[in-house]
């Protein structure tokens, strides 16, 4: 296991890795306590999905643009600048909790905080493959983000309700508040970050490029559109886990936080197995991660009872803990560095928007049939997405010329060529370590 810990010993991956999970904690805490806020608040349904809607699903339309927009600032101010302005949005949202609540100013907040976290994600994304890239250790430090992201996930949430239920609402986006500030101090004050040594471009002709590059490599289109749909199945189940534990398996409360904590444990083991096979082909990770979650989704629709359901979920979120890494992994090996934020923000905006349109089909399943409808037929289109997968493999594979090679192996598909950015060099890999 000693190498798979190799990317710690390359510098400023630490500092980034513990910023990427302090931001991941941060963001998980603000937004059960942000939820909880205004539920109390408001003690009606409708303003807590209008609440994720715009901290979840509308942040994902603005977030390729602002990442376009910042991933040519240098990452020592631009970083700790969005950190900084994060810090300041939770500030507000305690005040609003300790004073007078006002719903339209807590989404518009709410919609500025979503935005905010999905580009600095990207950006750390970014410089976590400038680094490690030239080492060959892409993986590995995807992995490690992968567990920090795990880790914070599940912790989160549950940290979020401690404090809470400890000190209150406000207090607790306080807390939230200083998490930020302090990843902002780590990062202002790292140093070996990649350098930007590019010509500076309209924020609008960089998104403009990233976007042509998405759309006419075809790996990289398949991937994202392939993880579009993925996404999609995955999140049918997700507004209705409460009613398939209280109702399909007649468990109180505390199953349901059984059935959600072994899904979350999976997700943990999972990231810890893609430290032991990140060598396989990322493709091959893919498949079979996304198959272990299509049948985990078929097995809890026909299981009778919480400790069945909960050792179903354990495999299910194993192989979750695989599934989105891959992913990620498989993209960043494909895309030249200039391009890396640009590329993987994208990505991570379909996972922030993605989500929205399962919800919504998952509730009209429920509404026809029943939970276990919902899980299966979750199940079955992820499996049918599998078959595809399968299918296009050859294609995929002979794309990427060798698939599983490390980043920085793999020469660009000739479909590159054909991009023509407005300005000169945008597609050469211009990102060096400072």
């Amino acid at each position: 296991m000693r190498g798979r810990f190799a990317p710690l010993a390359v510098r400023p991956f630490g500092r980034l890795l513990a910023s990427y999970t302090l931001n991941e904690l941060g963001d998980a805490v603000g937004i059960v306590a942000l939820a909880v806020l205004v539920y109390n608040r408001t003690e009606a349904v409708a303003p807590t999905a209008a609440f994720f809607i715009a901290a979840k699903f509308l942040p994902a339309l603005l977030a390729p643009a602002l990442t376009a927009r910042l991933d040519q600032i240098a990452l020592r101010r631009s970083l700790p600048g969005l950190y900084v302005l994060e810090a300041i949005v939770f500030t507000a949202l305690a005040l609003i909790a300790d004073g007078s609540f006002v719903l339209p100013l807590v989404l518009a907040l709410g919609l500025v905080d979503g935005a905010l976290a999905i580009t600095g994600r990207s950006l750390t994304r970014g410089a976590v493959a400038g680094v490690l890239q030239p080492a060959r250790l892409l993986r590995e430090g995807n992995a490690l983000l992968n567990i920090g992201f795990a880790v914070s996930s599940v912790g989160g949430a549950a940290l979020a309700g401690l404090l809470i239920a400890e000190v209150g609402v406000a207090t607790a986006l306080y807390v939230d508040a200083a998490s930020f500030l302090a990843i902002a101090v780590i990062i202002a004050f790292t140093r070996g970050l990649p350098a930007v040594s590019l010509e500076r471009q309209p924020w609008r002709e960089r998104f403009g490029a990233g976007m042509r590059f998405a759309s006419q490599n075809p790996m990289v289109r398949l991937l994202l559109v392939g993880q579009a749909i993925a996404l999609i199945l995955f999140t049918l189940v997700v507004p209705i886990e409460v009613i398939y534990a209280k109702e399909s398996l007649e468990t109180s409360d505390a199953g349901f936080g059984i059935l959600l904590a072994s899904w979350g444990a999976g997700i943990v083991i999972g990231s810890v197995v893609y430290l032991l096979v990140k060598q396989r082909r990322p493709l091959a990770l893919i498949i079979v991660s996304t198959a272990l979650i299509g049948v985990a989704y078929l097995g809890l629709a026909t299981a009778e009872t919480l400790l069945v359901a909960s050792l179903i979920s354990v495999v299910g979120g194993a192989g979750n803990g695989v599934q989105w890494i891959a992913v990620i992994t498989a993209l960043q090996e494909m895309t030249p560095a200039d391009y890396q934020a640009r590329i993987v923000g994208l990505l991570e905006s379909l996972g922030a928007a993605m989500p929205g349109v399962g919800y919504l089909i998952g509730g009209a399943l429920v509404a026809l049939g029943s939970p276990r409808t919902a899980y299966a037929v979750s199940g079955a289109g992820v499996l049918l997405l599998v078959l595809g997968a399968l299918i296009l493999r050859p294609t995929f594979e002979r794309g990427t010329a060798g698939g599983g090679r490390r980043a920085g192996d793999l020469q660009l598909p000739d479909s590159l060529s054909t991009l023509e950015p407005s300005s000169g060099s945008d597609l050469a890999p211009t990102r060096q370590n400072a």
